[in-house]
């Protein structure tokens, strides 16, 4: 998804040391083929954000209001399913009518299914898909359009081979140690129903986090970690898991998934918030996402409405925007963890966490 205009799901990544100063000129020493030219195999390179067949980059169609702004293209010859099995369906009967055969052997339709391809294939358009990414050289941070994890594999293994630097996910453990220089599997599992059989493990701090966070926001114990003028809330859909034994997981959609019942019933059986959507606000300006806790993935964004009217403003106010969310929400991570080392300090919030659950109100 576009990162100029609409709403914006991406990945975070820090780029350690940043890119080199002919980073312009990697990128375009590896740029994308092109597509008209291909042929049966795939092919993959990097073109600018104008669109997904423009290769020719260059600091200015590289550089967008001061951030690096690139597509990850991939082309593919694809043969559509239904054409495919129709073309060889096709051919099959013509060879069993021709010998007075009632069926073939897998063999002979094997052959007849590489003998369709090679002939359609070629004839096929190819079919462009692109992952998008905005660097920000300031802080040396990169924003992508990669959330799954094929996607992920991908950008971060050309990224590397292109540049020579290797971006890291910024993710609940790289958070931690970038900024409290803290490991997660150091932390004591932790669990916010009292003498639960199962407490956790360090990869569910994430889920810890997220779960704290719709406790602090609703009591508003947080409005010391926000900036002046800022709130934050946790709304529906819920998601919540519980990973021990199996992991069971429920999602509460419509209605108001906030005070349902099945949401204090999840609290108290142990699962913690594993996706839910995160509201701030400053001011006029609101943000809304939809938060991954495992992967710090935004999904769904909403970033507030600008002021400029020109493309390379609206973009510019755009980045700003991210960079703001960004920041307040890994410095809410930031504080979390504060807590998290403090043993007294924890034990208290626990504490008043279950004391929250248990008080909730809860309709049907």
């Amino acid at each position: 998804m576009a990162f100029e205009s609409g709403s914006v799901t991406c990945r975070m990544f820090t780029v350690p040391g940043g890119l080199p100063d002919d980073a312009v000129e990697r990128f375009a020493a590896a740029a994308a083929p092109p597509v008209h030219d291909m042929g049966r195999e795939p092919i993959e390179g990097w073109v600018t954000s104008r669109h997904l067949m423009d290769s020719h980059i260059t600091d200015d169609s590289a550089t967008v209001a001061g951030y690096l702004y690139l597509y990850l293209m991939q082309a593919e010859r694809k043969i559509p399913p239904a054409l495919m099995r129709a073309e060889c369906r096709m051919e099959e009967f013509a060879e069993m009518q021709a010998r007075g055969l009632a069926y073939l052997r897998r063999s002979e339709r094997t052959e007849i299914k590489k003998a369709v391809i090679d002939r359609l294939l070629p004839q096929m358009p190819p079919t462009l898909k692109g992952i998008a990414l905005v660097y920000d050289r300031n802080d040396q941070v990169l924003y992508a359009s990669a959330t799954s994890d094929k996607q992920h594999d991908a950008l971060v293994l050309y990224f590397r081979n292109t540049t020579g630097t290797t971006p890291i996910p910024i993710e609940p453990d790289t958070a931690a140690m970038q900024r409290g220089g803290i490991h997660l599997a150091e932390l004591v599992p932790t669990c916010f129903v009292p003498e639960f059989e199962y407490a956790g493990a360090p990869d569910t701090v994430g889920q810890d986090f997220l779960t704290w966070l719709w406790y602090a926001s609703e009591t508003n114990t947080i409005s010391t970690a926000l900036p002046d003028g800022c709130g934050v809330i946790i709304e529906g859909p819920l998601t919540f898991v519980f990973e021990g034994g199996g992991a069971h997981e429920t999602t509460l959609r419509k209605g108001a998934p906030m005070v349902a019942t099945e949401a204090k019933a999840a609290l108290m059986a142990g699962k913690k918030l594993r996706r839910a959507v995160l509201t701030m606000a400053q001011g006029d300006a609101v943000w809304t996402t939809t938060i991954d806790a495992d992967t710090f993935i935004f999904r769904g964004l909403k970033l507030p409405k600008g002021e400029a009217m020109d493309p390379i403003g609206k973009f510019e106010e755009r980045m700003l925007a991210l960079r703001v969310l960004r920041e307040v929400f890994l410095g809410l991570f930031e504080h979390f963890l504060t807590l998290r080392q403090e043993p007294a300090q924890w034990e208290k919030t626990l504490a008043d966490v279950y004391q929250w659950v248990e008080k909730r109100s809860a309709r049907p």
